[in-house]
């Protein structure tokens, strides 16, 4: 093969990967709108989106030094279509001019990790100082235990946040306005849950709900590769990924359905909603669009660079929210990147 034939072959060797990785990219960006119940594969594009939209960048402009315009449109496509969901995890902050004078509620989501399981009570309590110092008026906790030694959290809490409702386990919405009533939403035999507080803002009432949706399952197979190699048993790498996949698509199966659960809590509440949580899935998947509904995402609204809320070592991703009904209007969107569980707080403030 001489090298006009060499170069032939890598070129049409390109394409193909071009053309793949664009097709790839496409159903990952509309395979969230698909019910994982329905199919795992297409659904599990949407994870891989980041890689796929890097890779049609690489291609987008390999074609462009080679000055190959016919081939142009095969990666520009996936990233035309691509700008939307990069709005959810990147914002420019170009018309975001901050928190303004005017009077609103700072909304707070946090997974606390249980605390960490300490006794001492001053990781519950270094928690509470930060919310001060945010000014953070209603305050969502997933992984939340009450009780730290010989301590009651709720005691700390209190002071500050004078009101407070509780759902099943390990939920709680802490409030510095009257909640005028709430109520658990109970997903059945699971560790998972969600809860809503009707909370009395200045003599408005607004639907606070707050939500911990199923786990990936993925921390589930690690233990489980630990606890069998204590014991003396070798997991081979292929029963490994098989246990991954397994545990990852029920996950997948199980948020879809606690997402439809809580999505028409929301379509038919009396007032108006604002929507956080843990819900353990990225943007753009099936679990992020049925929460979101007619919602508005604040981060797309309010937020600033690059977004993350959870900080699993090399794996960074967003997968807690704040949304909120069109007729409020979000000022402000952020986390704080303190280390006192393996997730971060999401602050937003909304005007009110």
């Amino acid at each position: 093969m001489g090298k006009l034939g060499v170069y032939k072959y890598i070129s049409f060797m390109l394409l193909l990967i071009s053309t793949l990785m664009a097709v790839f990219t496409l159903f990952g960006l509309f395979g969230g709108s698909s019910d994982p119940a329905s199919g795992t594969a297409i659904a599990m594009l949407v994870y891989a989106l980041p890689y796929l939209l890097g890779g049609n960048v690489i291609m987008l402009i390999y074609w462009l030094i080679r000055r190959h315009w016919q081939w142009l449109a095969i990666p520009a496509v996936p990233l035309l279509c691509g700008i939307p969901y990069i709005g959810t995890v990147y914002q420019p902050g170009l018309f975001n001019d901050g928190e303004t004078s005017r009077s609103g509620v700072k909304i707070a989501t946090y997974n606390v990790a249980m605390f960490g399981r300490e006794t001492s009570g001053f990781k519950a309590l270094d928690i509470l100082a930060e919310m001060k110092r945010q000014n953070v008026d209603i305050l969502c906790i997933q992984e939340y235990e009450n009780v730290s030694g010989d301590k009651l959290n709720s005691d700390s809490y209190k002071g500050y946040f004078p009101y407070s409702a509780t759902g099943r386990g390990d939920m709680i919405i802490y409030s510095r306005y009257p909640v005028e009533r709430h109520e658990t939403i109970d997903f059945g035999p699971t560790n998972n849950s969600a809860m809503w507080a009707d909370i009395n803002i200045n003599s408005r009432i607004v639907r606070v709900f707050n939500a911990h949706l199923e786990t990936t399952g993925f921390n589930s197979a690690l233990h489980n590769m630990a606890k069998n190699e204590l014991q003396g048993r070798s997991i081979e790498d292929n029963a490994f990924i098989r246990l991954v996949y397994g545990n990852y698509t029920r996950g997948m199966a199980v948020r879809a359905r606690q997402a439809d659960m809580v999505a028409d809590l929301i379509r038919t509440s009396d007032y108006p909603c604002i929507v956080c949580g843990d819900f353990n899935d990225v943007p753009y998947s099936y679990v992020y669009k049925t929460m979101l509904g007619d919602l508005v995402d604040g981060f797309k609204e309010c937020g600033e660079g690059i977004m993350y809320t959870y900080n699993g070592g090399r794996k960074k991703v967003r997968i807690d929210y704040i949304f909120h009904d069109p007729s409020l209007e979000g000022e402000s969107y952020y986390t704080k990147e303190i280390n006192y569980s393996d997730h971060f707080p999401v602050f937003m403030k909304i005007a009110f």
